[in-house]
């Protein structure tokens, strides 16, 4: 059978044997001029230094100049060397590049390696308040609710932790006293200690006593959050990690009733395995975990596991894509394969497929040529990279747009529907050989960010790719990340506090907290 002939504008599916029109422009893809100039191959060296190189430069770009650039050439700013920029996405690149960095002092013994930021209604003595609260995982296992600017008005005793500012890039340096930003305030018994290290943190959807009377899927949901816990240590095969479902029904009450809020708490299933990640399947009400045996799925209500994946190779990332309908796996041998992970009627068998993989003995100094795993999987939508598989993150405005990065230092943008063709988009500069990193997307999806190994926090383009911020101010790894992108200041706050309605990010490391905020 002759391959398929390529279409403009459209491509093809092996699986469904028909073609399917290419939506959208894709990110960081730019039209090709007519008689293209051939540029010398660059080393990954020379990126790297182009890449910085490229930082500085935009570091020195100043507002006043953007400003006149634009009153000269209108909407498409034309910088020297003829570069030619959008006016709006050339100001948000300055802004992504001038942070403000604050550090949370006294946080340097938590160990944080999950993080979530939630507006939520806290019950106090006084009353029923609304305020911004921290939901962190730790490496000993403590999970915890901290307030974040109420400097514990609402509760007798407590820790509280002040942030002093440690790299302010908008003014050109550093003084403690240039902008207060709010503490973050803990109250006692606000930690709950579990049995190992917090994997993984996520939300759920919002139950709304309408949706209850309807009877509807959002009705049901009676946990909104989920949370992960990793039980053991690596390769363990005696016990394993956990899920468990925290019910947030009620306000939350961080003060003498917080025993109220913690009997919420309920363990949903337990494995005999590690678990490295999960996802909520929003659609199904269940939660979908990626472990050492390959990946699975928990009913909520019913607590019926069902395994749709079965590896030898960890699943150390997950992303659900296709509305819900099939969920893709980044494996720790460089794979990622796309799996549909829905239910399977009962008249049908509960064997999985066999498969077997090719790949390079490139991928994690593997010297076979295929590996083995059993589930629904699309051959055709497998690729690979060159080191395991570190985070995987799926874009809002079209979830067929994915990142993807690997141990090697690799952070790419890929098109689902066009995996074959390789990466859309390439991010240059990233240090990784053996950790775990979270990548993390600016609700706007504009910039990606992402810690390394050699402690330095780094911002890039989404769309172009270009680096816009490196940066070095903790002593270990930033390793998780969580986007808080409202105001959260209450008027009794405003004259101690600075309105805060800019766009920010939570950061957590061995070391502690910090915070970081661009406009």
């Amino acid at each position: 059978m002759a391959p398929p002939r390529e279409l403009q504008g459209f491509y093809y599916d092996p699986e469904k044997n028909r073609y399917f029109p290419i939506k959208g422009p894709i990110p960081g893809s730019s039209s090709k001029p007519k008689n293209p100039t051939p540029k010398a191959p660059q080393t990954p060296s020379n990126q790297l230094q182009s890449g910085r190189s490229s930082c500085r430069k935009l570091r020195n770009r100043t507002l006043p100049k953007l400003l006149q650039a634009r009153e000269l050439e209108g909407r498409h700013v034309i910088y020297p060397h003829h570069c030619r920029c959008n006016f709006v996405e050339e100001y948000e690149k300055i802004q992504a590049s001038k942070p403000v960095v604050w550090r949370y002092r006294g946080t340097d013994k938590m160990g944080v390696c999950a993080l979530k930021h939630l507006r939520v209604d806290v019950q106090t003595l006084q009353g029923q308040t609304e305020t911004d609260v921290l939901l962190t995982g730790s490496i000993n296992g403590s999970l915890s609710f901290s307030e974040v600017g109420g400097v514990g008005q609402y509760f007798d005793n407590g820790t509280k932790w002040r942030a002093d500012c440690v790299r302010n890039f908008v003014k050109g340096k550093t003084f403690d006293h240039d902008e207060v930003r709010k503490p973050v305030f803990r109250p006692n018994r606000a930690a709950l200690l579990m049995p190992s290290r917090i994997s993984c943190i996520r939300l759920g959807p919002k139950c709304s006593p309408q949706a209850e009377n309807d009877g509807s899927v959002a009705g049901r949901v009676l946990y909104p959050f989920l949370v992960i816990l990793q039980f053991t240590t690596l390769g363990s095969e005696t016990s394993g990690g956990s899920v468990y479902t925290l019910g947030l029904v009620e306000p939350l009450n961080l003060g003498p009733g917080i025993l109220n809020t913690w009997s919420g708490l309920e363990e949903i299933a337990s494995f005999r395995c590690t678990l490295w990640t999960a996802e909520y399947d929003y659609n199904r009400h269940r939660a979908v975990i990626g472990t050492s045996l390959g990946g699975a799925s928990v009913d909520l209500e019913t607590r019926m596991e069902t395994w749709f994946l079965r590896c030898k190779s960890d699943v150390f990332a997950q992303q659900i894509i296709n509305s819900g309908n099939v969920i893709i796996c980044g494996l720790r041998n460089g794979a990622i394969v796309t799996v549909d992970f829905r239910e399977k009627r009962e008249s049908l068998s509960d064997r999985l497929i066999s498969h077997r993989i090719p790949y390079s003995s490139s991928i994690g100094g593997c010297k076979k040529e295929w590996f083995k795993l059993k589930g629904d999987i699309f051959p055709s939508h497998t690729i690979r990279m060159p080191s395991s598989i570190s985070s995987l993150v799926s874009l809002q405005f079209d979830e067929q747009y994915f990142l993807a990065s690997a141990m090697d230092g690799s952070i790419r943008l890929y098109d689902h529907r066009l995996l074959q063709r390789g990466a859309v988009q390439s991010y240059e500069g990233h240090v990784n050989s053996y950790t775990r990193i979270q990548l993390g997307v600016d609700p706007t999806e504009r910039f990606v960010t992402s810690g390394g190994e050699d402690c330095k926090l780094r911002s890039w383009s989404l769309k172009s790719g270009e680096l816009l911020f490196e940066e070095k101010f903790s002593d270990s790894i930033i390793s998780t990340m969580c986007y808080k992108t409202y105001s959260s200041c209450k008027a009794e706050e405003e004259n101690q506090f600075k309105r805060d309605s800019s766009q920010g990010a939570w950061l957590g490391s061995h070391e502690g907290l910090f915070y970081m905020r661009w406009w």
